[in-house]
């Protein structure tokens, strides 16, 4: 009894760091940086480092802290903390450090844009751009002190693939400027609205959220509700399977290569089949073609490219598996091994779920095996058969996202560590709540600033980009008005918007295009964190509108070296309404900076709007950097006709 009473003394006497503090960390330049940490009540803590020592003693419950100033960019350098026992931190630099935060566009890795970087990767060796993904936890109850695990990065060909896009080309960009360390702290969830990265305390000026927050602190209520998805979710997917013509005989199932398709009827893809006589179907669709390989291709190793499916494939070539995606956003890529591909005719059969919606295969996207310099392409005629019809699967209940969860286990640990700023990439989540987002917007950054105690410190976000089908005429939009909103939050100083509404993907809410995105992010602070006051970091924005007879003239904040039209030759997605509020398509030019806008069929105009759509395709307006104009509206009509 006597032995197991001192070891728990000694093991509770041991001073212990929060996982921020750690081999490989970035501590903030310039700035006063805490370093803290838990031990016994009224331990003797010292830490040395890189050349001073500093003393404190821990208080009653055992918490500790110093504070280190002035350090000066540069390292790598060795902290020593002394209590009871000795722990010995190393590869520490000094440089900035910035957290990066929102939902999947700052959560998607560079394995995802792989195919735009290959050589970005392959020369991406770095030791000065550290990187730390924060667990995705979550949690009702209370704010947590520290993170379950983690660890710091360094940059390389073979850690980067984790690593998230934006934070990564914002972080090369700044170090390619200045030549300073730069530390990245990735704080974001996939899917997860601006609510869930707010506290309790900020959530009672919104009572519909902390309502539903206060439901979701019962932990037997979370245990039914995932228990019921589960439960009904399992018995789907099991029913599916069981009703799936497709394998019900194991001796003929439809991968099979030497199955007779004679009855199966063919639809092009990429496409939807509920533009085919099995209308809009939920369950299973099997899918099926043949190509042909030449004899000096025959049994070597290839890619497949599937493109995107809705909502989740499995994929067999010559009757051989060979790849699965359960939902339907990551793009097919599909490694077809060698010896499976034989020369003359060969089979791949795509076995599609659709589980609610429309399913099928995403247009524009790529869908072709590759060989070395060799492609076959797989659009066209295919074949296709109903394996079984199903009910629509209703949605989970996405508990991590609920209101608070994600700021106490996310964000609050990550309070003490000092850091340069915020870049926040969050918004399609709460598109169709947009009249409610400038309100959480503004609230949630200035409740960060004050929580990490700082000032106002740098918050850079980005607006959201196109997305969805281009309209054909002008009309209502909530990504346009959700756009708005976001905008709204210049209102509060040292803050930075990126515009994105050039380099999205109409047929993909995750683009690609993660390069221009970081670039963007890192104008802006170079303006806001970095003072540089001649940089221009933003493209243009609507200042005023003047009406001359029949034209509106718009004038513009953030015109840098000029106006230009960026891609071909007229202005673009611009349009204008009379009293009636009627909006048109309508021309427009510029001329000394400004932009002339008018249309013969408006006589007597009061209103332009730019780029006011889910995907304002071809907008082009931007100014001689090359940055684009925001998307903006001179009314404030909320029901148009």
């Amino acid at each position: 009894m006597l032995t197991a009473f001192l070891l728990c003394v000694i093991v509770s006497a041991n001073v212990r760091l929060p996982k921020l503090i750690s081999d490989g960390m970035v501590l903030q330049r310039d700035a006063e940086v805490k370093i803290w940490g838990w031990a016994d009540a009224s331990e003797k803590i010292t830490v040395s480092f890189p050349d001073s020592v500093y003393f404190t003693t821990a208080d009653h419950a055992g918490n500790w802290e110093i504070t280190l100033a002035g350090l000066k960019a540069g390292g790598p350098h060795t902290m020593v903390i002394t209590g009871n026992n000795m722990l010995t931190i190393k590869n520490i630099l000094v440089g900035d450090v910035w957290i990066c935060s929102g939902q999947s566009n700052m959560e998607l890795n560079m394995q995802r844009v792989s195919p735009l970087y290959k050589d970005e990767i392959a020369q991406s060796a770095n030791n000065f751009i550290r990187y730390f993904s924060v667990p995705k936890k979550y949690n009702f109850k209370v704010p947590q002190e520290d993170l379950d695990y983690g660890q710091w990065e360094t940059t390389n060909p073979e850690t980067i693939r984790s690593f998230a896009a934006v934070p990564y080309f914002f972080a090369k960009s700044l170090y390619e400027k200045y030549g300073i360390p730069i530390g990245l702290i990735n704080a974001s969830l996939g899917g997860s609205p601006i609510e869930a990265w707010m506290s309790e305390e900020s959530l009672k000026s919104f009572p519909h959220y902390y309502k539903e927050l206060q439901v979701f602190k019962n932990d037997s209520l979370i245990k039914q509700i995932q228990k019921s998805d589960n439960d009904r979710i399992q018995a789907w997917y099991k029913l599916l399977r069981e009703s799936d013509e497709g394998y019900k005989d194991p001796d003929h199932s439809w991968y099979d290569p030497d199955l007779s398709t004679a009855d199966w009827p063919s639809m092009e893809l990429p496409g939807y089949w509920a533009n085919t006589s099995l209308g809009p179907v939920n369950g299973v669709v099997w899918f099926r073609r043949e190509f042909d390989i030449p004899d000096q291709l025959a049994g070597k190793e290839a890619k497949l490219l599937v493109g995107r499916i809705v909502d989740a494939d499995s994929v067999f070539v010559n009757g051989t598996f060979v790849g699965t995606t359960s939902y339907q956003y990551p793009p097919r890529r599909y490694t077809i091994p060698s010896g499976i591909l034989k020369a003359g005719s060969n089979s791949i059969v795509v076995r599609v779920i659709s589980n609610m919606g429309k399913g099928g295969f995403v247009p524009d996207k790529p869908y072709e095996i590759i060989i070395g310099e060799n492609k076959v392409d797989l659009t066209g005629l295919w074949q296709y058969k109903l394996g079984t019809e199903m009910e629509q699967l209703d949605s989970q209940t996405f508990i991590q996202w609920k209101p608070a969860g994600l700021y106490n286990a996310m964000i609050s640990p990550l309070l003490n560590y000092r850091v340069k700023g915020v870049i926040w990439y969050q918004g399609e989540s709460n598109i169709d709540r947009y009249a409610e987002y400038k309100e959480l917007f503004i609230t949630l950054i200035n409740e960060w600033r004050k929580k990490w105690n700082q000032g106002k410190f740098p918050f850079l976000f980005v607006q959201l980009p196109n997305y969805g089908e281009a309209a054909k005429q002008p009309g209502r939009s909530n990504w346009a008005n959700f756009r708005e909103a976001q905008m709204q939050a210049l209102e509060l100083p040292n803050t930075g918007m990126t515009v994105a509404v050039d380099i999205g993907e109409w047929n993909d809410i995750h683009s690609l295009n993660k390069k221009d995105v970081g670039k963007r992010l890192s104008l802006a602070a170079q303006k806001m964190a970095y003072r540089e006051d001649q940089i221009v970091y933003s493209g243009p924005v609507y200042q005023s509108m003047r009406i001359g007879e029949d034209k509106i003239i718009i004038t513009f904040e953030h015109v840098g070296g000029g106006l230009v039209v960026c891609g071909g030759e007229t202005l673009n997605q611009f349009s204008i309404a009379g009293n009636d509020q009627l909006f048109v398509w309508a021309k427009a030019r510029i001329q000394d900076d400004k932009v002339i806008v008018w249309s013969e069929q408006v006589k007597k105009p009061v209103a332009v709007r730019y780029a006011w759509a889910d995907n304002p395709e071809g907008a082009n307006l931007c100014n001689k950097e090359g940055l684009p104009a925001s998307p903006f509206r001179t009314d404030n009509w909320t029901k148009e006709k």
